[in-house]
């Protein structure tokens, strides 16, 4: 087998890194400035100034990453005229050339599936994906592929936002030293009769943030802007950033939330994370969600509400897998997938006799390494679970966790019946407060 001489190689790449630097370099040098167009001359191919640039519309409801020009719309005389995208030749930072030499103007009026980027997205919040920020869009930029005009990139840089604030000569120069790939950005509330059109959602970018990074973006987002982000990412994973959010932060968004949409929120967190949400409202907005939660989900929280947080019975979960002796291991771990969901919740199922009185805690794990066939009683034995009652102080069942080295304790009632379990880190949750979330790197 023949292989490249170390010379042919490196020739090779040095081609190659060649072509990507004149790509990268001819759209830089094709970028065209929104802010920069604004003002500049709408001109006839014959040379005739018909107008000035207002703004710039770009088709909104496509999966496409780079949105394509719309139209131009522009000032002509006392006018707003729409200048339809095959009339224009060309956009760049001097100014619209038309290819006609006549044209008949129509006023301009915002469509379903279009947006006007100077309207309705400049100096407007954006979330950035891949930095899993919330950035303010202080420029966009255009640029022309092939004979299309798109929107490229979103400028969120200082030097932009001075410029634009500075002499109109300084406008037409654009600065582009923090700008995001446009096909990375989620939008909010800019297309006409719609709910934020640009849907990085369409492409799946969304669903590569963790819970922890979309509550930070929740927190950081308007009202307007953070419903719209709850509506775009899937129920679950909504519920599941609302549990990672700051608690007074959790309240504000719960408190101007619809009470329906509340609901379907509160309903799909663990339970004693939406008990810990319910707290905080008033008296009034609780009943009322808890009115619209399915029967189920209602029944699991209102014995968290009935104790304080500070409490065994406050801190608890009521996501509870029990089994008893006779039941084999094969028939537990079926009972156990059928809870996937609340997997976090469960680090071991309860075994109780007849009467329904606690008789074990067996853990996950040793029901993942015993054999199918075997029987839970085969399973039970010392060391025995670590148990409260309802009432139970939070540092205390902290205490008894340190003491034990156990994962999780077990809340029962005065007739050793199991009501829920507390996990080592509710525990903490009760016992720290201000806690910081802690997030690991994505990868990119």
């Amino acid at each position: 087998m023949a292989f490249p001489s170390p010379s042919a190689a490196l020739r090779h790449r040095f081609e190659r890194r060649t072509r990507r630097l004149e790509v990268a370099r001819e759209v830089r040098e094709s970028l065209v400035s929104l802010a920069g167009l604004q003002g500049r001359p709408v001109r006839l191919r014959g040379g005739e100034v018909i107008g000035k640039v207002v703004d710039v519309v770009v088709h909104w409801d496509t999966d496409e990453p780079y949105p394509p020009l719309s139209g131009v719309v522009a000032k002509v005389g006392a006018r707003r005229a729409f200048v339809a995208a095959g009339a224009v030749a060309s956009v760049t930072q001097r100014e619209v050339l038309l290819a006609t030499a006549r044209l008949d103007l129509r006023d301009f009026a915002a469509r379903s599936g279009e947006t006007a980027l100077a309207a309705q997205v400049l100096d407007h919040q954006l979330v950035d994906i891949d930095g899993a920020r919330v950035v303010r869009a202080a420029d966009l930029y255009l640029a022309t592929f092939g004979e299309t005009v798109r929107l490229v990139g979103v400028d969120v840089g200082l030097a932009s936002l001075l410029r634009r604030l500075g002499p109109a000569r300084w406008r037409t120069r654009p600065t582009p030293e923090a700008v995001i790939d446009w096909a990375s950005v989620q939008s909010f509330g800019a297309g006409a009769g719609q709910n934020g059109a640009r849907l990085a959602s369409h492409r799946g970018e969304l669903s590569k943030l963790r819970p922890a990074e979309l509550a930070d973006l929740l927190e950081d987002l308007g009202r307007r802007e953070r419903q719209e982000l709850l509506d775009l990412v899937e129920p679950d994973t909504a519920a599941d950033a609302l549990e990672e959010m700051d608690a007074a932060e959790l309240h504000q968004l719960l408190a101007e939330t619809d009470t329906a949409q509340a609901a379907r929120l509160i309903g799909r967190m663990e339970p004693d994370e939406a008990a810990d949400a319910l707290r905080d409202l008033s008296e009034e907005d609780r009943t009322a969600i808890l009115a619209v939660l399915p029967q189920q989900a209602a029944a699991q929280l209102r014995p968290v509400l009935d104790h304080p947080a500070d409490s065994a019975g406050g801190a608890m979960t009521t996501i509870l897998v029990l089994a008893h002796p006779g039941d084999t291991v094969a028939e537990v771990r079926r009972r156990l997938a059928g809870q996937a969901e609340h997997v976090v919740d469960l680090d071991a199922i309860i075994v109780v006799d007849d009467e329904g009185r606690l008789a074990d805690d067996i853990s996950v794990g040793e029901l993942l390494l015993a054999e199918p066939g075997t029987l839970l009683s085969e399973l039970m034995g010392p060391p025995w679970p670590v148990t409260v009652t309802v009432d139970a102080d939070v540092r205390e069942i902290a205490d008894r966790l340190i003491d034990s080295r156990r994962l999780s304790v077990v809340v029962l009632d005065d007739e050793d019946r199991p009501l829920g379990r507390i996990l080592a880190d509710d525990v903490l949750d009760a016992v720290i407060s201000g806690r910081r979330r802690w997030q690991i790197p994505r990868a990119r």
